[in-house]
């Protein structure tokens, strides 16, 4: 075997699918699934079994990911290292952060940083879940979490307050809540099954008394732009929320919903210029913009 092989299992074994794997490896689906199958011949054992909720690896299979995750947590240490010497501001900083900071916040601050940064390139992932600084998936993210890996270094730029919000025509039909405890009267809007930790989405089922969500989705702004639409009541950062000319606070930002934005990069990236400008740049300009974020100055577009 060779490192590809054993990047094509480790991704398959990630991602549970042919399809993952093929996007994270930057090849067609057919062509990962004819090497899986040469690779698997070649060697005369099965890695992989196909099942009903995706590929499982065998007993086999589990060596070989072992193995192929020990040469990839070393292949990214290395070149953790050497990116870390770079001293010039030019390259690409990939960046990794959720829907809510991505389409809204941190556009102009990318923008005004590319500006004064003629060299320089960012690459945006939207990604709700955690992206992993050590295996390199991003150079830098934003976080509504603190820091908490002793690899990674961050620091905290600001609180984020949340609240309710809707849309005007939807409570003029049904009436705006005068409490949480209102809220098991109206529509509610919510996060998908598999969000179900989220901190928000907690507080909104207790306040609710268990009521679900009429609509679901995994998406912040998707969420606010249902909530525009009139289908109910929708839980939203301040700075997203105050945006909307279509929507108003319903309730008073709840302190138990209160987050915290952080930016955050790798110990061994810490010297890289380009990283440690953008970091500098954009918290600087994020930092500016904290009364908006932590919901005591609403935007001027309202």
């Amino acid at each position: 075997m060779d490192w590809d092989d054993y990047r094509l299992v480790l991704a398959v074994a990630d991602g549970g699918s042919l399809v993952a794997a093929a996007q994270r490896l930057g090849v067609v689906q057919s062509t990962a699934f004819r090497r899986l199958n040469a690779l698997e011949r070649r060697l005369g054992v099965r890695l992989l079994e196909r099942r009903a909720a995706g590929y499982v690896p065998t007993a086999a299979g589990r060596r070989v990911i072992a193995a192929a995750e020990r040469m990839a947590e070393a292949a990214d240490e290395a070149e953790r290292a050497v990116v870390g010497l770079d001293t010039r501001l030019a390259g690409s900083v990939r960046v990794t952060t959720t829907d809510s900071v991505g389409h809204t916040i941190l556009v102009k601050p990318v923008a005004s940083f590319l500006a004064a940064n003629p060299a320089l390139s960012v690459e945006v992932t939207i990604e709700n879940r955690i992206l992993a600084l050590t295996r390199r998936e991003a150079d830098v993210a934003l976080r509504a979490q603190r820091v908490a890996e002793p690899e990674l270094i961050g620091r905290k730029l600001t609180a984020i307050a949340w609240t309710a919000y809707a849309a005007r025509g939807y409570l003029a039909r049904h009436g705006a809540p005068r409490s949480a405890r209102d809220f098991a009267q109206h529509a509610l809007i919510g996060w998908d099954e598999a969000s179900a930790a989220a901190p928000a989405l907690s507080w909104l089922e207790r306040a609710a008394g268990g009521k679900p969500p009429v609509y679901r989705a995994n998406s912040i702004v998707n969420q606010m732009r249902a909530a525009e639409a009139g289908v109910g009541l929708a839980l939203l950062p301040c700075f997203l929320g105050d945006a909307s000319p279509a929507l108003v606070r319903v309730l008073p930002p709840p302190a138990e919903l209160v987050r915290e934005l952080w930016i955050a990069t790798h110990r061994d990236l810490r010297r890289t210029a380009r990283v440690r400008a953008f970091m500098e740049f954009v918290g600087a300009a994020l930092m500016r913009e904290r009364p908006l974020l932590e919901g005591s100055r609403r935007s001027a577009a309202k």
